[in-house]
C-alpha cells in the first residue's frame, strides 16, 4: 500500500471501454493524499465481469502539473480518486 506523501505518476494508457481515470490526468505526476480502501474494480463491474478489489487512492495534483503555463492559478490543487492499477510508482 502506498503511503500519504508518496509521489506517483498516472499511467498513460488508453484501453477501450469503461475507464474511470480522466484523460487529462494520464502521464501526470501527483502525490498520494491518502488511501481510501479496497473496492471492486468499476471498470470490470461496468461489464458485469468479476471485479476483484483494488486499492483506491486520493491523489493530489497541482494545476501547474496539469495545465503548465496555461494554469490560471498554478499553486491550486485538484484531488482525484484513482485505482491502484492506474498508478505507476516507478516513474515518479
Amino acid at each position: 500500500m502506498l503511503e500519504a506523501g508518496a509521489q506517483v505518476r498516472i499511467r498513460d494508457m488508453s484501453p477501450p471501454g469503461h475507464i474511470r481515470t480522466p484523460h487529462y490526468l494520464r502521464g501526470k505526476t501527483g502525490v498520494i493524499e491518502r488511501a481510501l480502501g479496497p473496492y471492486e474494480n468499476p471498470e470490470q463491474r461496468a461489464y458485469c465481469l468479476p471485479a476483484p478489489e483494488k486499492q483506491l487512492y486520493r491523489v493530489r495534483f497541482s494545476m501547474r502539473e496539469l495545465w503548465g503555463d496555461e494554469a490560471e492559478t498554478p499553486d491550486d490543487t485538484l484531488d482525484a480518486e484513482i485505482y491502484e492499477h492506474w498508478i505507476d510508482t516507478h516513474a515518479a
